[in-house]
């Protein structure tokens, strides 16, 4: 029997990528990764994940490695928002279900998102891009203090900072643009966005397609930078605000094009009504589709393949509860020597989860993104009070031994 394939392009390094794999098999699919260096990802080897090296920068390329394939392809494209519009361009010219790549890259590049939402007349900061520090500083001067700098395109937190005065976002300008990819994660920027800070509590919404899946309520550390600290699912808002930041969400990718695929869509909720922060084409990171299907059953993985694939399903919850989770997140640089209160976290009423993504032995940077983070804890519960609680009281258990490292190691900018 000739196998239908379901294409990877590449793949995300926390784990989803796994699973998409795990989700084309379930669909009776054949996965394929598609990869300029498949052994980066253990699990294609640990899980006999079929893999060709391809070079993905190159879409003709990509392309060609799935016509090549010995049988039908039922879908293409991939679980890191790098490559999602690259295999929309290979599904397009397959003929089969995918985004519009335009699209994906409209919102990729932060600049031009902010362009097409004001054009489509949504509220939003006031903006600029600024290739230089010096472009940065006049930006800033003209939208007025305080501002956000941030890469244009970028994801993690990596590089975005609250900046109060004009020195300040110089230096934050300076720390993206000159930023060394290998020691930050952060692909080389032509420029940064300079953008009017938006006050009040920050929240996303998670799509599929046109449909709202739920609305997620953000946590943050402390500014000037915005490390995401956990989350909960669904957000405790009364029914006016999520329907306020629900329809939000839905005209920022009417405005963009993006009618098909994931949508993770952050806003912030500021005293004159919800303002998009950036349309992501993208699951959520962060766990967040983990938290989803623990309070409604709703595997969000899943139905992204089988939209890929044409086997779009209805997406219905089974159940009404909410979880959320709690990042441990590093505070210091140095060696971890190891976490502890793991099986005591477990054990505690309502934490369904506890995870480690930092191993014994390891050099700590604090880089003041989602790279910081060492472990996890979810949380379940009838309803968000409960569910956080129970992340909460399961994170406090945990502790990082850190063998400090000289003050001068840390590799961010203050």
């Amino acid at each position: 029997m000739t196998s239908r394939w379901l294409v990877l392009v590449e793949s995300n390094t926390t784990g989803s990528g796994r699973l998409f794999a795990a989700a084309a098999r379930r669909l009776g699919l054949r996965p394929v990764m598609l990869a300029r260096d498949p052994d980066r990802y253990p699990y294609v080897r640990a899980d006999q994940i079929d893999s060709k090296l391809t070079d993905t920068a190159d879409p003709a390329a990509v392309l060609a490695a799935c016509t090549a394939l010995p049988g039908p392809v039922a879908g293409v494209l991939s679980s890191s928002e790098y490559f999602i519009a690259t295999a929309a361009e290979a599904a397009s010219a397959l003929g089969l279900p995918h985004p519009d790549p335009a699209a994906v890259r409209r919102c990729r590049d932060k600049r031009s998102q902010r362009q097409c939402l004001a054009a489509a007349g949504l509220p939003g900061p006031g903006f600029a891009s600024a290739d230089s520090p010096e472009a940065a500083v006049t930006a800033a001067a003209r939208i007025g203090l305080p501002v956000v700098v941030k890469p244009v395109a970028g994801s993690g937190s990596i590089g975005v900072r609250r900046c109060g005065s004009l020195a300040q976002a110089a230096a934050a300008a300076r720390y993206v643009l000159a930023a060394d990819q290998a020691a930050t994660g952060l692909p080389p920027q032509p420029a940064v966005l300079v953008e009017r800070y938006l006050p009040g509590p920050e929240y996303s919404v998670e799509l599929l397609g046109d449909q709202v899946v739920g609305v997620t309520r953000k946590h943050l550390g402390p500014e000037p930078f915005f490390v995401e600290t956990g989350h909960d699912f669904p957000a405790p808002l009364a029914a006016a605000g999520a329907a306020a930041v629900s329809q939000c969400a839905a005209a920022a990718l009417a405005a963009l094009g993006l009618r098909h695929g994931a949508a993770h869509v952050e806003l912030r909720l500021t005293p004159a009504g919800p303002v998009v922060v950036e349309v992501n084409p993208r699951l959520a990171g962060g766990m967040i589709p983990r938290m989803v299907q623990e309070a409604t059953g709703i595997d969000m993985i899943f139905h992204l393949v089988a939209a890929a694939a044409g086997q779009d399903a209805a997406v219905r919850p089974a159940r009404a509860a909410a979880a959320s989770i709690r990042f441990l997140i590093a505070g210091e640089c140095g060696q971890l020597a190891g976490i502890t209160g793991v099986d005591e976290a477990r054990q505690l009423p309502g934490v369904t989860e506890v995870g480690l993504t930092a191993t014994a032995g390891q050099q700590v940077t604090v880089r003041h993104s989602f790279r910081d983070r060492l472990g996890y804890v979810i949380g379940a519960g009838h309803d968000t009070a409960a569910a956080a609680g129970a992340a909460e009281s399961g994170l406090r258990a945990l502790a990082a031994q850190i063998v400090p490292a000289p003050a001068a190691a840390e590799g961010s900018l203050r």
